[in-house]
């Protein structure tokens, strides 16, 4: 999540496959709470994962911080459970990602927020036990 898009992707039935969904513009707050709450309701989510951006050396920065105060807001607007992934180079591994597949200029920098979302859905996906309890 950043301070002006947030990513977004789904996992399949069997919480085996991340797949990019969208970027969402980040507006005023309650708007942005709007977007977010409609995509619950039309994938029937059943839990958010949201990625914690730590520190390269694992500290929680300013940025962590935005995110965790995010959390505890959204949280007011759904009763979906709301966990943490770390998301530490995420951004790095979808512009790579992104690259490799052919994506360039525009289109590598429109797809990168929803490649991410996916990158930290997948991890989350694949070592569940791994995620942040914050």
């Amino acid at each position: 999540m950043g301070d002006r898009r947030i990513g977004v992707a789904i996992s399949d039935p069997s919480q085996t496959l991340a797949t990019p969904v969208k970027t969402i513009l980040r507006r005023v707050d309650n708007l942005t709470f709007h977007d977010i709450t409609a995509l619950i309701k039309k994938y029937n989510v059943g839990r958010l994962v949201v990625g914690l951006p730590f520190s390269l050396d694992g500290s929680v920065g300013k940025q962590a911080e935005k995110v965790l105060t995010f959390k505890a807001k959204l949280a007011e607007h759904t009763d979906v459970e709301i966990v943490m992934q770390d998301e530490r180079l995420s951004s790095v591994t979808a512009n790579q990602r992104l690259r490799e597949a052919g994506k360039k200029g525009e289109k590598l920098k429109n797809g990168i927020d929803s490649a991410a979302a996916t990158v930290i859905l997948q991890c989350y996906l694949d070592t569940p036990d791994q995620s942040v309890s914050t």
